[in-house]
């Protein structure tokens, strides 16, 4: 269990997760609309996504009040953090997208997050050495399985080799970011999280920019206002706000508690499926979302009874 080295408390950092997880799964539906009604692909709307959350939180970082700067960090491990940051965004995000374009929304969205956990749970142990237990084990097996119900009886549907490759692509750089950010976070050395998420954006927006100038930046669309509020929604809930806050949280909690509570993502988008787009909420879908529900309380819980005992252990006098 790890102890937090940014001075973020354990509870505020996994409600930022929450919060954080509850709006991605919101992109996936805003991009299946995007597809519907313009020609724009999935590396032009990556790259839209990324620069519309650089200008908002540019324009956060200058509006907000000033504060104490935090501990200075090593232009190296900066420069790490900010670039790999950067191309773990531009992979994960185009690669989700175009899963979802090609294989479906809930499948591309159950795939990528589904093989999230068990990549990071891999790269944890031998990156870092970081044991589940058996109730983390429990909790990632009880989600995937979530995951599972919510796939297999949420009706018939087109599985493509193509999608899931896409899909496996995303989650991979998905896991790439969360590892890192843990990594860096193990060492203290606090930093900005809204500045870290918005040089990443640059970073990830500047890598994008020549695929998706070639692929066509510009949508061609009979409805020209819907895309526009589309891409603004996109920019704004799930990229500045949602990243900003999984940076706080993710430097604090351990990689595995991140990775199950940003299964959330695929809940959100299940609900969204129901109560917007009007379709049809089976038992399964229903059973999928509760055992999500109770993995994600499960290890929120235990990862916060960890960190609290740890505190009282280090204010016992040796």
């Amino acid at each position: 269990m790890s102890i937090p080295a940014s001075g973020l408390p354990v509870g505020r950092s996994l409600c930022y997760l929450i919060i954080a997880g509850v709006a991605w799964g919101t992109a996936g539906a805003a991009a299946s609309l995007v597809f519907e009604i313009c020609d724009l692909g999935p590396l032009a709307l990556s790259f839209w996504r990324c620069a519309g959350g650089l200008v908002l939180l540019l324009a956060a970082l200058v509006l907000r009040p000033r504060r104490a700067a935090p501990a200075a960090e090593s232009a190296r491990r900066r420069l790490l953090r900010i670039a790999g940051t950067g191309a773990g965004l531009a992979v994960f995000q185009t690669a989700y997208f175009a899963a979802v374009r090609t294989t479906g929304l809930a499948v591309g969205t159950v795939v990528t997050l589904g093989a999230g956990p068990v990549l990071i749970a891999v790269g944890a142990r031998l990156a870092m050495g970081e044991r589940l237990g058996a109730g983390g084990i429990a909790a990632v097996a009880g989600a995937l399985t979530g995951l599972a119900v919510l796939v297999l009886g949420g009706g018939p549907g087109t599985v493509r080799p193509a999608g899931i490759a896409l899909a496996l692509l995303s989650a991979s750089g998905y896991a790439a970011i969360t590892l890192l950010t843990r990594w860096l976070g193990r060492d203290g050395g606090a930093t900005d999280p809204l500045a870290t998420s918005a040089w990443a954006f640059g970073v990830a927006a500047l890598l994008l920019l020549p695929m998706a100038a070639g692929e066509g930046l510009v949508p061609h669309t009979a409805h020209t206002a819907q895309v526009l509020l589309l891409l603004v929604y996109v920019a704004a809930v799930p990229t500045a706000l949602a990243y900003a806050l999984y940076f706080a949280g993710a430097a604090v909690v351990r990689s595995a508690t991140v990775s199950v509570i940003m299964l959330l993502e695929p809940v959100s988008a299940a609900v969204i499926a129901v109560v917007v787009l009007g379709e049809r909420l089976t038992a399964s879908t229903v059973a999928g979302t509760l055992l999500l529900l109770t993995a994600v309380t499960g290890l929120a819980v235990a990862e916060t009874r960890g960190a609290a005992a740890a505190r009282r252990e280090e204010a016992v006098p040796v």
